[in-house]
């Protein structure tokens, strides 16, 4: 309702068919709430348009084919010098897009959208700000610091801006000076995407992984769990090695064959788009979505809200496994959608599994719960 007004303001002549922009330095596919949003305003009979970059490790990601929405994508950036000269023609050509579309709203949703965001302000194009990962304060690098710049003057010019989690909020209200309180709100999928009531499968647990594999995430002592398991459970991993995890994919590949469980952990590399990943999940009966207990990265301490992983496991019926921190606790524990434990103990998180492979019915509950 707040962009239609302000669209129908900053463009009385035009005709009712509204225009929004979304700036990402990124694959749209691979963020779920750039896929909801531009959902719900096509929907509502808007015309969206996507301006995006490969990223390494997302290439396979396909953005679905909807009425109204409308990606384009620079290819793969190179590294080095020239990829300063591929974010410059990144730069230029959005702001071509701008002039061109004179669209009624940019939605921006990176750091390194943050230039053409604060350009389009400028402008006087409104701004919505999304801010999905929170990125470090004194940062080292010229260009990153003129980014983070950027982003705080993007910020005070923005009509709403919007963070997943609420001490990321506190923190990017206090780092950016910005008049009004961000809004937050959570990374969930949208109710079409919950399944139906599942049947149980007593002993023969399927546990599920889906997004990035990094070590902070899936650890190697999930798969040191898997083996301790006295029921025949499985694991299967969906997802992609970024740029600073590359080869740890083999690293489970090799520890799994050390114990003898290569026939139970299932790495099946990425699938092309959000919906063959919940076709996947559903599939599955727990889901891992796990934090390091203790890290330097904000990103990591303040994750509640912010990862799509434990809703999209809750709307697909599973329960869910999470880290024993307070915050992950207080929203998925104690109301009754899944259990707790030490992610970087192979012991504690073989008990977690346990209890579930003993516990059908109740886990069966808490994925319905969910």
């Amino acid at each position: 309702a707040v962009l239609a007004t302000t669209a129908d303001a900053a463009h009385p002549g035009r005709a009712p068919g509204k225009r929004i922009l979304y700036v990402q330095y990124t694959n749209p596919a691979g963020f779920p709430p750039l896929q909801h949003s531009s959902q719900i305003l096509a929907e509502d009979g808007w015309e969206v348009l996507f301006l995006g970059a490969h990223i390494s490790g997302t290439e396979t990601f396909v953005f679905p084919e909807r009425p109204h929405i409308e990606v384009h994508q620079l290819k793969l950036r190179p590294t080095g010098w020239r990829q300063k000269l591929h974010y410059l023609r990144f730069f230029a050509w959005c702001l071509a897009w701008i002039v061109r579309l004179r669209p009624d709203w940019i939605y921006v949703s990176d750091l390194l959208a943050c230039p053409v965001g604060l350009a389009a302000a400028v402008l006087g194009v409104p701004v919505v700000f999304h801010e999905h990962d929170s990125p470090e304060e004194g940062a080292p690098g010229a260009f990153i610091r003129l980014c983070l710049w950027t982003r705080r003057r993007c910020a005070r010019r923005a009509k709403m801006c919007i963070l997943p989690n609420a001490f990321r909020a506190a923190r990017f209200a206090q780092h950016t000076n910005v008049a009004a309180a961000p809004l937050v709100v959570w990374n969930c999928p949208r109710r079409e995407e919950a399944a139906i009531l599942r049947t149980t499968r007593p002993r023969n647990v399927k546990f599920f992984y889906h997004g990035s594999i990094v070590a902070e995430r899936l650890p190697l002592c999930v798969v040191d769990a898997l083996a301790n398991l006295p029921c025949s459970s499985s694991l299967t991993v969906v997802g992609y090695e970024t740029a600073g995890s590359a080869g740890y994919v083999q690293a489970l590949r090799d520890r799994a064959r050390e114990l003898g469980i290569s026939q139970r952990l299932n790495l099946v590399g990425p699938l092309a788009s959000r919906e063959e990943i919940l076709q996947a999940c559903r599939q599955h009966d727990a889901g891992l979505a796990f934090m390091p207990l203790d890290s330097g990265d904000i990103n990591l301490r303040a994750m509640t809200g912010a990862s799509n992983k434990p809703f999209d496991y809750l709307a697909c019926g599973l329960a869910v496994v999470v880290s024993r921190l307070p915050d992950w606790e207080e929203v998925f524990v104690k109301p009754g959608y899944g259990i707790a434990c030490d992610p970087g103990s192979a012991k504690s998180v073989a008990s977690a599994f346990e209890w579930l492979c003993d516990n059908p019915d109740a886990m069966r509950v808490m994925g319905e719960r969910g």
